[in-house]
């Protein structure tokens, strides 16, 4: 241990309030600043470039990005639309064979009912493809037509597009009078056009307002038709008489080994028979006065034709009827015919204001074991002509449909051919004034019954029936046991709950067989009766028709001046 002191502090430095202020002159002076040094990076001085030029910069710099962006955008919608069509092509109608994809737009196309004009352009419209493949596809434009609407430029792609492929040629000029100047022009102009191609011609169809026009377009077709099987020729104004009423020339050198169906309206071609041999269809009308054929003419086109299936005969005069002596016709058409034709595959029959002396010698030389169809209208009387139908029907003569307008003959000679009638369905009667309560009950008895088969009645404009004999023969063709017409399913106890009660069913009917074999034989209910222009069928009474009957037709009612009204 030390023997000095320890130094004491003065208490005079911790009681002083007042301290003195250090004085500048004890402090001693600051040392001078060191330079900088450049050593370090980031204290090198960088001076900064001028506004203007980083804008012009920048906005270069952003215009080069958008034009790669403004590419690889178009670059990816190319690429897209390859992967789209990579895509559709592998759908299955892409990848159809052109052979195949051709038959299916045949079929589309020719087997509409309506001829869609627009229909083979619309086709084209799809893609390349498919308009490739339809215009390789002759068939698609072997229909031509000219027309006024039709011009002979389109006629001619048609016909440089359809090759070898045989053609449907129409040639369409009706009666008006805004074209009727260069008519014939066009029409010569088209029949230049379609000779060269006569050979493959399959139908042929002229529309024409007069005969001289007709004259001129077929005198340019003199050349065989080896392929025409349809001809039609209209003449519109068929009672006009000109110089030109019969060709100087037969019709297609008259070559046409595959003719099997012909219309001819006021059109006199000289009747060569070279025409009118195996036809299937014959359609004459507007023969009137001295262009009318004679009944000789039309029994030797028949001969020519033993397999004829259809034959109409429409506005046809007699002029070979001598009206002084009408007591030779009637003893000439009662003598016994030895010789008959026999048109065994006769299905149509339809005269129409054909002559009574045409109708009634036709009709008595012809044998038609199979028609099924047969009109006559404006015929005057036609007892003769029920008679040759009712004795036709004593040996065959399925017939279906009957139709009768404006005619005159004795009511017993429609309903003994009636009762002959076991096969009609369709009955049609139409301002026939010997209608009367005795054919409709005729048809209401069963002692047997008249037309068991029949389901539509006409009585149009016939005012001489009344209307019990109309509701005793609707009453007598509906069922008699409310149970010949069962609804499908109307309960739930109808239905089959398991194969052995279907079968318990079956074996319960074959034992009431016998009993319901009256009701089989009984006839069919009436679906359909038109009581057009009947005044004397009220409106109760159609209501009344309405409750039995499917189909009702009637006149409607008219308001006070004359407009059509809702129907009663």
């Amino acid at each position: 241990m030390s023997a000095h002191p320890q130094a004491r502090i003065p208490a005079s430095v911790f009681t002083n309030p007042r301290r003195r202020r250090p004085s500048l002159k004890s402090c001693s002076p600051l040392p001078p600043p060191k330079p900088r040094s450049c050593n370090s990076p980031d204290e090198i001085y960088v001076p900064r470039p001028p506004t203007f030029m980083s804008i012009a910069f920048l906005r270069d710099a952003i215009a080069t990005i958008d034009s790669k962006m403004t590419a690889l955008v178009k670059e990816r919608a190319e690429l897209e639309m390859k992967l789209e069509t990579a895509v559709r092509l592998q759908s299955p109608i892409l990848r159809l064979p052109s052979e195949l994809l051709s038959n299916i737009f045949t079929i589309g196309v020719l087997g509409m009912e309506d001829d869609n004009p627009v229909m083979v352009p619309t086709l084209m419209l799809v893609c390349r493809y498919w308009a490739e493949v339809a215009l390789n596809t002759p068939v698609l434009w072997a229909k031509i037509s000219v027309s006024p609407h039709d011009s002979l430029q389109k006629a001619r792609r048609r016909l440089m597009r359809s090759k070898s492929c045989p053609l449907d040629v129409t040639v369409n000029f009706g009666p008006r009078i805004d074209y009727l100047q260069s008519v014939s022009e066009h029409i010569t102009h088209a029949m230049d056009l379609f000779r060269p191609a006569l050979w493959r011609i399959k139908s042929f169809s002229l529309t024409v307002p007069n005969r001289s026009h007709a004259h001129n377009a077929l005198i340019r077709m003199q050349e065989e038709a080896p392929m025409l099987q349809d001809l039609t020729i209209l003449v519109h104004n068929s009672l006009q008489d000109d110089h030109f009423s019969k060709t100087p020339h037969s019709l297609f050198s008259g070559s046409t080994p595959n003719l099997r169906s012909c219309s001819l309206t006021s059109f006199n071609f000289g009747w060569d028979l070279k025409l009118m041999t195996g036809l299937r269809v014959l359609k004459l009308g507007g023969y009137l006065n001295s262009s009318s054929p004679s009944t000789s003419t039309l029994l030797d086109i028949l001969r020519q034709c033993p397999e004829l299936e259809e034959l109409a005969l429409k506005n046809i005069t007699d002029v070979e009827t001598n009206p002084c002596s009408p007591a030779v016709i009637i003893h000439e058409m009662d003598l016994p015919v030895t010789h008959k034709i026999h048109l065994t595959r006769l299905k149509k029959l339809s005269l129409y204001y054909s002559g009574i002396g045409h109708t009634k010698q036709i009709m008595n030389r012809i044998a038609f074991p199979n028609l099924e169809s047969l009109d006559m209208a404006y015929l005057e009387n036609v007892n003769p002509l029920l008679q040759a139908v009712h004795a036709q029907a004593l040996t065959r003569l399925p017939l279906k449909s009957l139709r009768i307008e404006t005619c005159v003959f004795g009511e017993m000679k429609l309903v003994n051919l009636l009762r002959k009638l076991p096969s009609l369905v369709t009955l049609q009667l139409i301002d026939i004034e010997e209608v009367s309560y005795i054919s409709l009950r005729a048809l209401s008895s069963s002692q047997p019954w008249a037309c068991p088969r029949l389901e539509s009645v006409t009585l149009d404009g016939c005012a001489s029936f009344d209307w019990d004999s109309l509701r005793a023969f609707v009453e007598s063709r509906l069922p008699a046991d409310p149970h010949a017409y069962k609804r499908y399913h109307t309960s739930g106890a109808a239905l089959m709950s398991s194969a052995s009660a279907a079968a318990a069913a079956y074996e319960r009917m074959k034992t009431l067989q016998s009993g319901q074999s009256a009701l089989l034989a009984a006839p069919q209910r009436i679906r359909m009766i038109d009581v057009t222009r009947c005044n004397q069928i009220s409106k109760e009474m159609v209501q009344w028709l309405r409750m039995y009957v499917a189909s009702v037709k009637c006149e409607s009612t008219k308001g006070v001046w004359g407009e059509p009204t809702s129907t009663p």
